[in-house]
């Protein structure tokens, strides 16, 4: 049986998938389920409404909203939604994606959206900043963000010793 999801990824476009994929890794890393989909704030406005409105209900924890452009797509869902929201501004313009990121973080006070950075990058943090929201509550899943940033400082302590061998030959 397939587990309910706890994370939504959304986007605006499915020309986003590869950059929202990342997420959905990230997601992955920890086990957690997700559902991913399509919706625009601005091409399907209602759907995206109804999106907002039945998350929480369908046991959604954490949403992750990916958009270029205008990207009004995390305040939308913020706005109808008390759950928490997560923007991955995303370079579908000649802006490179600072448009995004300017209308993402640009929130009126009361409607938050927690914005990452433009990308691949941005995606892969907003699946981690998913799965830390979520482990407040989830001490196996808290035991496994450990072991992961664990895993992160022993992959610099490894890029550090090959840096210094390698200067020591010079």
């Amino acid at each position: 049986m397939e587990k309910k999801p706890l994370v939504s990824i959304v986007m605006g476009s499915d020309s986003d998938l590869e950059v929202m994929n990342e997420a959905a890794k990230a997601l992955e890393l920890f086990d957690i389920p997700y559902e991913i989909d399509v919706s625009s704030a601005h091409r399907s406005p209602a759907r995206t409404s109804e999106f907002s409105r039945k998350a929480a209900g369908r046991g959604i924890k954490v949403i992750i909203a990916g958009a270029g452009g205008a990207a009004h797509l995390a305040g939308v869902i913020a706005a109808e939604s008390i759950l928490p929201v997560i923007a991955v501004p995303i370079a579908a313009t000649p802006l490179g994606g600072l448009d995004a990121l300017l209308a993402m973080v640009q929130m009126p006070a009361g409607i938050p959206v927690a914005t990452v950075a433009i990308g691949k990058m941005g995606a892969t943090n907003a699946g981690i900043l998913a799965a830390q929201i979520i482990a407040t509550g989830n001490a196996k899943l808290t035991a496994k963000l450990y072991a992961y940033k664990e895993k992160l400082a022993a992959g610099v302590e490894e890029k550090s010793r090959k840096l210094q061998a390698a200067r020591a030959k010079h």
